[in-house]
């Protein structure tokens, strides 16, 4: 989960242009780094790049937070 935290925090500071020390499992795409539908497809494309994976539109309308993409993804790659 750890090395999964860490390489989600780089695609949202290369995707949202913000330091990463403000991001936390608890932090939020919309109501804390103020995301629009833009940044967040970009997210998720980031998301699916770094790790290989595919993430359906479906589990992408979940992922509110940066707790939701790790979790997503961990899913995803077992």
């Amino acid at each position: 989960m750890e090395d999964t935290l860490a390489a989600v925090k780089e695609v949202i500071v290369e995707v949202l242009k913000i330091d990463a020390d403000n991001i936390t499992l608890e932090t939020r795409f919309i109501e804390d780094l103020k995301a629009d539908s833009m940044d967040q497809f970009f997210l998720i494309d980031g998301f699916c790049e770094k790790f290989d994976i595919n993430i359906s539109d479906e589990a992408a309308r979940e992922i509110h937070s940066v707790k939701d993409a790790v979790e997503a993804i961990d899913a995803l790659k077992k």
